[in-house]
């Protein structure tokens, strides 16, 4: 009598379910980029999928990778360039957009206190995020385990707030160029972080503050103090009091980038296994580092490679994976049901 292993029976239960969704099914899933939409919260939501070259029936990470405030998921794909990063390293992205009132245009984040008309309108943007993440799930090859979040700017507000509403979702946050702006801090557990920015951040503000006006509007953001955030973090995790230096870069001379500069700071023995880090950048502006080069200069100031955010942030995640639950009990009639898929 054949035994069926409960790995590959959910694995083909999943490759039932795929085939007739919008997106391919696991087996022959190829690379590329897939528009989804879904509704959430009574409103058409979508997002941009990126699938990387891999093997029939591996499951993959998943990288959530939250636009800026003001931008989209296209925009968060051309500017980070991650979807290169993803097929060398092997993980799905996924680049959400947010809400707004001109369609696909100048969207955001409700991450707590910020941003825009997401913030005023109390949209969730977290239960657009898990609805995503299951929607992703039962369609592509995901490893639910290795589910991770980074974003710009209002992205990397929003990464935050996923961290402290849903962390039992997700392994690891990675925000860049924005702090945590959420009202109430009441983490579900101890999460592993890495937070990149610059010191000489024109708009989010490093040391907090009130930021200056979105362009075209009267619109002013308070912005956090990044090391009160990191420290809040790391108190709440119970890690050793101060941080250890870890490494330290400089810029690129030939590039202009003579004057850039870069620290890793983590905050070790914490809770649960987990990992406070802080890449400390002085000389770029608002930016994703390493991301398309002078973009937007004039009101983000100056690029930099003196880091690359997409290799920093999958170096830190990666090491990372949420203890999956027991595996529910399947029943004889599903196993029957699929028999006719199942081989030695």
């Amino acid at each position: 009598m054949k035994t069926l292993n409960p790995n590959r029976l959910w694995q083909l239960l999943a490759v039932a379910l795929l085939t007739a969704s919008t997106l391919p099914a696991v087996a022959n899933t190829p690379t590329g980029d897939y528009d989804i939409t879904l509704d959430s919260g009574g409103l058409q939501r979508s997002a941009l999928v990126h699938v990387p070259p891999h093997a029939d029936g591996a499951l993959l990470p998943l990288m959530i990778n939250y636009h800026g405030g003001g931008g989209h998921a296209r925009s968060q794909q051309d500017y980070t360039g991650m979807n290169r990063h993803a097929d060398r390293k092997g993980y799905i992205v996924v680049y959400p957009n947010g809400t707004g009132r001109w369609n696909n245009r100048l969207l955001t984040w409700n991450a707590g206190t910020c941003c825009g008309s997401a913030a005023r309108n109390q949209v969730d943007d977290v239960a657009f995020t898990l609805q995503l993440i299951d929607y992703l799930a039962d369609r592509l090859p995901i490893d639910k385990t290795r589910v991770y979040a980074t974003g710009f700017s209002n992205g990397g507000m929003m990464a935050y707030r996923l961290a402290v509403e849903a962390g039992d979702r997700i392994a690891a946050i990675a925000p860049v160029a924005g702090g945590m702006v959420v009202s109430q801090f009441t983490p579900v557990r101890a999460l592993p972080i890495l937070h990149i920015h610059s010191v000489d951040d024109p708009r989010a503000l490093y040391h907090g503050g009130l930021g200056p006006r979105f362009p075209l509007t009267n619109q002013r953001v308070q912005h956090p103090d990044i090391d009160n955030v990191i420290n809040q973090w790391a108190r709440f995790e119970e890690c050793s009091a101060t941080p250890v230096r870890v490494e330290n870069r400089s810029g690129n001379k030939k590039r202009g980038e003579g004057g850039h500069s870069a620290t890793l700071e983590r905050y070790e023995n914490c809770r649960d296994s987990s990992v406070i880090a802080l890449w400390k950048l002085r000389g770029p502006g608002h930016v994703w580092p390493g991301g398309q080069r002078n973009y937007m200069k004039r009101l983000l100031g100056a690029s930099t490679t003196v880091i690359d955010a997409n290799e920093e942030i999958w170096k830190f995640v990666s090491q990372f994976s949420l203890v999956p639950n027991p595996t529910e009990p399947v029943s004889t009639d599903t196993a029957n049901d699929l028999g006719d898929l199942i081989t030695e």
